[in-house]
């Protein structure tokens, strides 16, 4: 299956769009592939750009001024939008870092494409509203997570959201995603491998 056969796959499924509909925005999608440690949107940088992840995980991350770590917010995978959503939908300077965390492949359109869809199209409409709601909902599950749930219940949902990342990438991503440190990661693993 091609890039552009997945992704119509993909945005039918999510929000029950057309053919006739796709097909308007076929020839504004892109195909980007990352090496590892490459950015998908800098720092202080406009998002242009509303991605679909082909293959390869990103993750999204700022820098903690008092320590200098870099904190994981967010991660992208497989058969997911990657975007800076406020930079993207305010055309303003974004506050991340999001950036490949392996050979990853993205299939993406420019803001001015998508806004053009947009007045073209009720259905394209449509997907802005269910993409906005969803930027919105991860958002707040991410804030919720973390001053409600225990981090043995945020490994427990991020396992659920991104089955194959503890085989993909460095378990030091892992604890800051989940605000902790290594060895905690290590008996949290170790307890849920023993129930």
């Amino acid at each position: 299956m091609t890039e552009i056969e997945l992704l119509k796959k993909a945005l039918q499924s999510f929000t029950g769009m057309s053919e006739e509909t796709f097909l308007l925005s076929e020839q504004y999608w892109q195909v980007k592939t990352y090496k590892k440690g490459e950015f998908y949107n800098d720092y202080q940088q406009v998002c242009k750009h509303l991605g679909f992840v082909i293959e390869g995980v990103f993750r999204t991350y700022y820098l903690d001024e008092k320590s200098a770590d870099e904190k994981n917010v967010f991660f992208y995978t497989n058969n997911q939008i990657v975007v800076s959503y406020a930079s993207f939908i305010n055309q303003v300077p974004c506050h991340y870092y999001t950036q490949s965390m392996l050979h990853s492949k993205v299939i993406y359109i420019h803001y001015d494409k998508l806004k053009a869809l947009y007045r073209q199209s009720h259905e394209w409409e449509h997907f802005g509203r269910l993409i906005a709601e969803q930027a919105s909902n991860i958002a707040l599950n991410r804030t919720e997570s973390l001053l409600f749930q225990t981090p043995e219940q945020r490994y427990l949902d991020l396992v659920s959201q991104h089955p194959d990342i503890m085989n993909t990438i460095p378990l030091y991503h892992i604890s800051s995603y989940l605000g902790i440190q290594g060895p905690s990661l290590s008996r949290i693993r170790k307890r849920i491998s023993e129930k």
